[in-house]
Formats: C-alpha cells, sequence, structure tokens
C-alpha cells in the first residue's frame, strides 16, 4: 500500500480466480486510518473516473485509507470485458476487500458498484472471520438486478433473440463504443438478484439518485430502498441529477453521505 497521490500511484496486482480464468487485477490502495474507504465502479468504468478521483482525494486530505480496483476487462485489469459477470467481478471485489481492507469499511457503489456493494455485504455476512467489516453503504444510482430488471425485461424481442442466437448484443451508449451484451451476462445475473426479497445488510445506507436518469429510473432507488429493512437508510433525490452524478455539487453530496456515517 501507499500514500502517494493518485496521479502517481501505480497499481498494483493480485491473480483471481483458477486456471483458464484466472485474471489480473489493478488496485490502489492508500494506508490510512478507519473507516476505510473501497470504491466499487459501474458497468465499463474504472478507477480513474471523476468520482473515484474525488473520493481518493478526499481520503487523502483526511488521512483515511481507501481502495480502488478495475473489474477484470476494464481500466487497468486484465481480460475481456465481453467475459465479464456479475458473478466474476463480485468474485473479484470479494478478493480485493479480503486482501487490502482492514477494520470497518465504507463501500462506495456507482451504478453496478452499488448492486456489486449489496452483493459483497452480504457475501461478508457469510465469513465473519475476516479482518475487515462493512461499516455503511454509499449507492450512487445504485443498479441491483439491472441485467433483469433494466436490460432483459425491457429488451425488445429481435434483440432477445440476437443475444440467445448469437450470443452477445453490441448495445448503443452515449458514453462511447457499444457494450456487448452477452448471453452469460444475462443468464448469470440472474443468480445475484436481490429485489425479491428483503436485503439485510446491519449497516447504514446512504443512496444518492438524480430525478433525470436515463440509465437508472428514480423508481429502481425507491424498490431499492423499500427492500432495505434497517432503519438507517437515506434516499437522496437530486432532482436535476443524472445518472453519471459527476458534477461538483454531486461530488459534494457524495462526499457528505461517506462523512455522515463515519
Amino acid at each position: 500500500m501507499t500514500n502517494s497521490t493518485a496521479s502517481d500511484q501505480e497499481p498494483d496486482f493480485i491473480e483471481v480466480g483458477e486456471a483458464a480464468g484466472r485474471r489480473r487485477i489493478a488496485v490502489r490502495a492508500r494506508q490510512g486510518a478507519a473507516p476505510g474507504l473501497i470504491w466499487l465502479g459501474g458497468f465499463k468504468s474504472d478507477m480513474k473516473g471523476t468520482k473515484a478521483l474525488a473520493l481518493d482525494a478526499w481520503a487523502a486530505e483526511q488521512g483515511r485509507a481507501c481502495v480502488r480496483f478495475d473489474y477484470s476487462g476494464h481500466g487497468e485489469s486484465g481480460g475481456t470485458f465481453v467475459d465479464g459477470t456479475i458473478g466474476r467481478w463480485l468474485e473479484e471485489s470479494v478478493a480485493v476487500f479480503e486482501r487490502f481492507c482492514r477494520g470497518p469499511q465504507i463501500a462506495i457503489g456507482s451504478s453496478m458498484g452499488g448492486w456489486m456493494a449489496l452483493l459483497l455485504a452480504r457475501e461478508l455476512a457469510k465469513r465473519p472471520e475476516n479482518r475487515a467489516s462493512l461499516a455503511g453503504l454509499v449507492l450512487i444510482a445504485p443498479a441491483p438486478d439491472f441485467t433483469e430488471q433494466l436490460m432483459w425485461n425491457g429488451f425488445p424481442p429481435a434483440v432477445k433473440q440476437e443475444i440467445e442466437s448469437k450470443g452477445v448484443w453490441l448495445r448503443p451508449s452515449e458514453y462511447g463504443e457499444p457494450y456487448p451484451i452477452t448471453r452469460e451476462l444475462i443468464e448469470e445475473g440472474r443468480n445475484h438478484l436481490l429485489l425479491g426479497s428483503a436485503i439485510d445488510l446491519g449497516c447504514p445506507v446512504r443512496i444518492l439518485q438524480g430525478a433525470q436518469d436515463p440509465d437508472v429510473p428514480w423508481q429502481h432507488a425507491f424498490a431499492l430502498a423499500q427492500r432495505l429493512p434497517t432503519d438507517d437508510v437515506v434516499l437522496t433525490m437530486i432532482q436535476d441529477g443524472d445518472h453519471r452524478l459527476s458534477r461538483p455539487q454531486d461530488i459534494a453530496r457524495m462526499i457528505a453521505a461517506v462523512a455522515e456515517i463515519g
């Protein structure tokens, strides 16, 4: 681990998986005080995004521990994006948490990272011997179950047929190159659905959601909040907010949510 700034810090790498499924995961971790922070990025995002860097910079100013990493097929990590699944990326998230985190941690998850944070909490509950624990979650435009609820259920028949027959469909994206949506991503994602029952996390949760989000509708955040039985859940609706929530005022809200938890 290192205390260098985000701009000059080289990543560490860990190996996750077995045999042909083994991949090299890039991690940037700084030492510091607890509660530490762990960043869980979104679908097709990486640890050098605006929110991730802002979080790391705040952690440096506060002397707080902070961990960022790239899922396989993302950023500086190995593997290809088309091979990615929710279970694969969850395995990497758990491996990074267990290797780099110590003591209480706040998980900050953006979009798909919100789903990852929730799944990480569920996995950690099965492993009480861990040297680290979750003190709270900050979820930004969280997208639990998005492969089913926000993708498959909304795809027209022609797209579903292409995914089933060809194994992949290139989904246009306003953020850059088309996203390959694979049959494996959809089918494997069904093993990790959360919104069908209560999600008992046992820690505070803060949710930031943009009302103008074209990718994760605000109703999705409300559905998640209703599944969280803990009393300490706060959902903040940002009326003019989009999906990224990367404007200075959005970054300030994210940092405030983290600071409120601890």
